[in-house]
């Protein structure tokens, strides 16, 4: 099991990345926005969420550092924008966390197959921590 960092932006993420992309000599990034994604899901959004991006990352001195930019229907604070990734290859241990971190927290996403996992989750902990766990497996098509 890993944990990495989430960096969150309010619409500046894409200019972010490809500044710490420079800074840090990394390979220049690939974006994934949410218009990408709205095909595939009932997810709300509005047409200038489409562009906002919806995930990137960076190996940074060995580690993979994730952004994203805040969807409109999420709320953004400077200073809170920062969650925790947990990586694991075992599914029990996804879900064995996410029933620990829920406890007094707030659920975003029930652990469910996504087109990226066979099992994610998105959580909020009583402290006010969020954290993604994220099953590494094989691609879902």
């Amino acid at each position: 099991m890993s944990i990495q960092a989430y960096i969150y932006f309010n619409g500046n993420c894409r200019e972010a990345v490809e500044f710490y992309a420079n800074v840090f000599q990394t390979n220049q990034p690939q974006f994934m926005l949410y218009g990408d994604f709205y095909g595939e899901s009932d997810f709300e959004h509005n047409e200038a969420d489409k562009k906002l991006v919806m995930h990137t990352n960076l190996i940074i001195s060995g580690s993979m550092v994730m952004f994203s930019d805040v969807h409109s229907g999420m709320p953004f604070i400077q200073g809170n924008n920062i969650g925790l990734t947990v990586l694991s290859k075992d599914e029990n241990e996804i879900r064995s966390v996410y029933e620990k971190l829920k406890e007094g927290g707030t659920i975003i996403m029930e652990p469910q197959e996504t087109f990226w996992s066979k099992c994610f989750a998105n959580v909020t902990d009583k402290y006010g921590i969020s954290w993604q766990l994220s099953l590494e497996s094989e691609q879902v098509k």
